[in-house]
């Protein structure tokens, strides 16, 4: 049955309604082959244009900085902007990347500090619960640890089904498994069974299994997920980030585990999360994800921002 679905999927992938989408992926792939610092230039320029056309996402990101970085002056809040617009212009090649070529040509430009931390806890047959966050670069560098350390990762179901099918075909290549997002269940029986997953709490993903906390000074709907999951476990929690140097052109990955967590309080634990994830934004405001609305979900009676 899998696979006439599969054949049936490629047959309707040829329709003329996909071409502009294969013209887009060949072009893509084209990019995929250049040096990488004329990647990082076309991303950039990539960026911008988003940056001019993508009105309403553009606000979003305006919002955000405006809401987490108070202190920035006028020029400085729109510069910011702007070189997040270039860092998720590149974090989209970068993701093709990891999508269209073997990661393993590009260990050498990458540099891991904290890769015993992962070693160690899978020789002891633990589970890890790699705490992730929304940098530009998570598609990457993701793909390049799985080389050192395999692991699994979540993901969020694409609407277009051919990139889906781009997407789908490279987590297979790259990572042990994928699950989807709101398959906690699953999370958590691989992580008994003593899988690494990817797991990202950095986003507002309503208010049915959050709570709100601080997130730059700012209550901030957080799934208490992350808590339980490390609590029913028993799982080490690691803490994984990583940045690009565009001057020395090389990848920053560094893993450290989380002390003392879970505390057996849902709020202290939501609000180490969210101080992690600022901790590691402030080494590179600009490669964060700011796209996203996490400030969507408002307590009530509280105005909403976007």
């Amino acid at each position: 049955m899998a696979v006439n679905q599969v054949r049936l999927l490629q047959a309707e992938f040829l329709k003329p309604r996909y071409w502009p989408a294969w013209i887009g992926i060949g072009v893509v792939r084209l990019i995929c082959l250049l040096p990488l610092r004329a990647r990082w230039q076309l991303g950039k320029a990539l960026g911008i244009l988003a940056y001019r056309i993508a009105g309403r996402r553009r606000r979003v990101v305006e919002t955000n900085i405006s809401l987490c970085f108070p202190d920035l002056d006028k020029h400085a809040r729109k510069q910011l902007v702007i070189d997040n617009f270039r860092s998720s212009g590149i974090g989209v090649i970068e993701t093709a990347t990891a999508w269209f070529v073997n990661p393993m040509q590009y260990r050498d430009i990458v540099d891991i500090e904290g890769l015993d931390v992962l070693t160690q806890a899978s020789s002891e047959g633990r589970g890890v619960m790699l705490l992730g966050m929304h940098l530009s670069t998570l598609d990457f560098c993701g793909a390049v640890l799985s080389t050192w350390s395999p692991f699994d990762v979540m993901y969020r179901y694409n609407k277009n089904r051919l990139l889906e099918a781009v997407m789908t075909r490279g987590r297979q290549r790259n990572f042990s498994s994928a699950i989807e997002r709101d398959d906690v269940k699953q999370v958590i029986r691989r992580l008994r069974k003593g899988a690494t997953v990817w797991y990202g709490p950095d986003q507002d993903y309503g208010l049915k299994h959050s709570i709100f906390v601080p997130f730059f000074g700012h209550q901030a709907a957080t799934i208490t997920a992350t808590s339980r999951i490390a609590r029913i476990t028993g799982c080490e929690v690691v803490t994984f980030k990583h940045f690009r140097d565009l001057q020395n052109g090389r990848y920053q990955i560094t893993l450290e585990r989380v002390t003392q967590f879970p505390s057996g309080d849902l709020d202290q634990d939501c609000e180490t999360v969210n101080k992690l994830v600022e901790r590691a934004i402030l080494e590179a405001p600009e490669q964060y994800w700011w796209v996203h609305r996490r400030f969507k979900t408002r307590p009530h009676n509280e105005a909403r921002y976007y």
